[in-house]
């Protein structure tokens, strides 16, 4: 190898380091300094650990935990049960017109986040599409609150995301069944294994990689959550649907500003992702 390609080489190399430098590494790094920083707007100062120690006794920091804390431990299981139920049924060969179902599915992650939050907020209002097919089918005498109810605002977030994402994570799953080898399905078939069996002893365990990643990622995704909680119910009511990120967006932006606060919270949400990582992956096993 000649040093002119050689040198080329290094080029490319170094430009990709320098942009993940300047604009992943370099940020990253101001924000935790600014997490020392108290001050309205601009006119910040040095204040050491007062911002962790305001946010050990911070309800509203602890209501947007536990409200996303809660979105976690029901909307993800359920999504990623789904995604994976969805891809077998899609992997099978004798299904028809199964270019036009995948597509189907994975299409609504492919939406403008704003868009579809948008209508899904007028789709469950209070004389939105989803009440007046309830009443018709006289599932319900009143229209659901949706939007204004505490407990049916928080549904109406998981159904949300459960329908954008789902598709999403259908496709990593669908992928890794179209590696599985038909030969391993077709000794336990002949061994009598029913296809319950097959599911628990084949698909399942060769699947566990895909599971844990899209546990993951799915986990950083829901502690980030904040498109639809500020376009479908802005927080409310109260702060019933408040996430952690619409918090830090409203300390940054909507409350007198406080960037060395919301820094802080920021951080907080690199934590509990660290944590909660590590703790998937330990759980799922060295292999």
């Amino acid at each position: 190898m000649s040093n002119r390609v050689r040198l080329t080489g290094w080029v490319f190399i170094g430009i990709a380091v320098l942009m993940i430098c300047l604009f992943y590494f370099y940020p990253m790094i101001q924000a935790l300094l600014l997490s020392f920083k108290t001050g309205a707007g601009a006119n910040l100062h040095f204040n050491g650990v007062s911002n962790y120690k305001r946010l050990l006794s911070d309800k509203t920091f602890f209501t947007a935990v536990k409200n996303t804390f809660l979105y976690l431990i029901i909307q993800v299981p359920i999504m990623i049960v789904l995604a994976m139920m969805i891809s077998v049924l899609l992997n099978d060969s004798k299904l028809r017109f199964k270019g036009f179902f995948r597509t189907a599915i994975f299409l609504p992650c492919v939406t403008s986040l704003v868009a579809y939050s948008v209508v899904f907020k007028y789709l469950f209002g209070n004389d939105g599409l989803i009440n007046l097919a309830l009443v018709k089918m006289h599932l319900i005498a009143q229209p659901i609150q949706w939007i204004s109810d505490p407990f049916w605002a928080k549904i109406t977030i998981i159904i949300a995301i459960t329908w954008r994402w789902t598709g999403y994570n259908m496709i990593f799953f669908l992928s890794s069944l179209q590696n599985i080898d038909n030969s391993i399905y077709e000794a336990a078939r002949i061994d009598g294994a029913s296809p319950f069996k097959q599911f628990f002893f084949i698909t399942f365990p060769m699947l566990k990689p895909i599971v844990l990643f899209t546990s993951i990622t799915s986990t950083i995704g829901t502690l980030q959550l904040f498109d639809e909680i500020m376009n479908i119910t802005k927080g409310g009511p109260g702060n019933a649907t408040l996430s952690i990120s619409q918090y830090i967006y409203n300390l940054s932006f909507k409350y007198t500003p406080d960037f060395g606060y919301a820094a802080t919270v920021s951080y907080s949400v690199v934590a509990m992702i660290i944590v909660l990582s590590v703790l998937q992956i330990k759980l799922a096993g060295d292999k």
